[in-house]
């Protein structure tokens, strides 16, 4: 097998009958999704956030792997739509997730983005911020089938006489994070505990969780990671995102010790070392989940208010690698 994968849009084998559906540039709801294949057996890592996407991926699957026409059993890694708006499309398969992941699903539906994409104007700088970030795709027809089957912290399965592990890393990104890990490749499809090239957004926390998860899956017998955003990387990318994540942690620490609110001290922070990483206005939803980690209690604020929040740092630090163009939706 190959060692380095370019960063394409399409599907890429990774090990022996596994394969990561790619999609660039890996920004707002532009995952990856993959495929696990023995024999006749399949098993799918997440959708994507359309079923004008999902079509297109499955469709790529199955004149690629003629076991993909019956994909069997679909993981989704964890409840944010980009990962899941698109499993009603995998007809036939047993949906497979945590139970923590099975409740939010349940609640997360297309339903929020939808009434705002119809008239963003209408929510200020929230409105027109979403838009940017989400007018590419199309939220029409949506509609989540329930979970099959549910699980909690691991479950060792087979696909064919592969073995496969899921594992609940989080809470770190969100509030149950599972990875998919494949012992005979060597490979860990490791859903958005990995943004690579982009600046990760953090609606559940801990911090402290999301890096001990990175140490986790370094500890593994791993060769290969399929990030939920980015190219495909090795353990030097995943340290790179593990020291990211402590920087940016005790840069909030100084900062709310010194009193500022955490939209100030996002637009404070100074990401150098990052600078080429995309959607750094991430980190005011970081912050305000940070300052909740450090006080007990978040900052009143609801979702608007953080993409509000969002949109102000992209207009402050516009042509600075901020999300200042549609096109470019980290």
């Amino acid at each position: 097998m190959a060692t380095s994968w370019a960063f394409e849009k399409g599907l890429h084998q990774v090990g022996e009958s596994s394969w990561a559906y790619l999609q660039p540039d890996g920004g707002w709801s532009l995952n990856n999704a993959g495929l696990i294949v023995d024999g006749d057996a399949t098993l799918l890592v997440d959708t994507l956030f359309d079923l004008r996407l999902t079509d297109q991926m499955l469709r790529a699957m199955r004149d690629a792997i003629p076991a993909a026409a019956n994909i069997q059993t679909l993981v989704n890694t964890h409840s944010n739509g980009d990962h899941t708006f698109g499993n009603q499309l995998v007809e036939g398969a047993k949906i497979l997730t945590t139970q923590t992941i099975s409740d939010l699903m349940a609640q997360d539906g297309p339903e929020f983005l939808q009434s705002i994409l119809v008239n963003p104007e209408a929510y200020g700088r929230a409105g027109t911020f979403l838009a940017e970030c989400f007018g590419q795709f199309d939220m029409k027809g949506i509609v989540l089938p329930p979970t099959d089957e549910t699980f909690s912290g691991a479950l060792e399965l087979k696909v064919g006489d592969k073995e496969v592990r899921l594992v609940d890393l989080g809470p770190a990104h969100t509030q149950s994070d599972t990875v998919v890990y494949v012992p005979q490749d060597k490979l860990v499809y490791t859903g958005d505990l990995l943004f690579i090239g982009g600046h990760p957004i953090m609606w559940a926390g801990p911090m402290s969780g999301w890096i001990a998860a990175c140490n986790t899956m370094l500890r593994w017998d791993v060769d290969t990671f399929i990030p939920g955003h980015g190219p495909i990387c090795t353990k030097t990318e995943v340290r790179e995102f593990r020291d990211y994540l402590e920087f940016l942690m005790s840069e909030a620490r100084c900062r709310y010790d010194a009193g500022m609110g955490y939209e100030e001290a996002a637009n404070d922070i100074r990401f150098d070392r990052y600078q080429d990483w995309g959607e750094p206005e991430r980190a005011v939803a970081n912050l305000w989940t940070l300052w909740g980690e450090f006080s007990g209690e978040r900052p009143a604020a609801d979702l608007l208010e953080l993409f509000a929040g969002m949109g102000r740092y992209v207009d402050r630090h516009r042509g600075q690698g901020a999300c200042a163009n549609p096109t470019h939706s980290h």
